[in-house]
């Protein structure tokens, strides 16, 4: 276990964010947690701790200190994939990155694969209302990287699942009706059925139900939406599709 004190900035609606929060939990990690408002976030936050004003951050390495003024010589660390590898190196224990290189590299090579190719095709989807094709082919594309059975990579929780996981609930949440924008019955659940399987088991952890909360984040959905409503018939623009 760490010894020096950690101070997580957080934010429960952030996906970015609940990757750190479950790599913490999973390695039964003592922090002290500090929830950021992103809508209104404190005058401190980017001189203090995170100059891009962003979570997750991290504080690092000083005495137990108030996480709005933390200590000047303490380390302050953000983005959340490079949080995950700090996270698994301070908690080696934990198993959150394998000890053997090539599992290592398979962890690696899981999150590269979710980064560059999932995500580019989500925000085609999700946010430029194009067709959910490419995004399938993404999803069938990171199945294959997946362990026939169990978590991303074999038996253990690693931060691949963590990098992965708070993507998948959000969007389950979003396309209840199979997957993207196919009639119900019509998607194809059979080609991504070890993901399913996949995603039913990483949401039954205890360390992801502490973490998401589908409520809170519909409620956020719905208002983000009422605002882009708003500002794009302000422009004079054509109405957007509901989430």
């Amino acid at each position: 276990m760490a010894t020096a004190d950690v101070i997580f900035y957080t934010a429960k609606v952030c996906p970015f964010a609940q990757r750190v929060e479950l790599s913490f939990q999973e390695a039964g990690a003592d922090v002290t947690r500090y929830q950021i408002d992103l809508q209104n976030k404190p005058e401190w936050y980017a001189s203090r701790v995170n100059p891009a004003s962003k979570v997750p951050a991290v504080v690092y390495g000083s005495p137990c200190s108030e996480p709005e003024n933390p200590p000047a010589e303490s380390a302050k660390l953000a983005e959340s994939l490079v949080l995950l590898e700090f996270v698994a190196d301070l908690y080696p224990g934990s198993g959150l990155l394998p000890h053997d290189p090539v599992q290592r590299a398979r962890v690696r090579l899981f999150i590269d694969t979710v980064s560059n190719k999932l995500f580019a095709s989500n925000v085609a989807f999700f946010y430029r209302g194009e067709a959910p094709d490419n995004f399938v082919e993404a999803l069938a594309e990171v199945q294959e990287l997946l362990s026939p059975s169990g978590f991303a990579i074999g038996d253990h929780f690693t931060i691949a699942d963590a990098a992965l996981a708070p993507f998948l609930g959000r969007w389950e949440l979003l396309l209840r009706n199979d997957v993207g924008k196919y009639a119900e019955g019509t998607g194809p659940q059979r080609a991504l059925l070890r993901l399913q399987n996949y995603f039913a088991n990483i949401t039954s952890r205890q360390s992801f139900k502490n973490s998401f909360d589908s409520t809170l984040l519909e409620h956020h959905r719905d208002v983000r939406y009422r605002r882009r409503l708003a500002s794009r018939y302000a422009h004079g623009l054509a109405p957007i599709t509901s989430p």
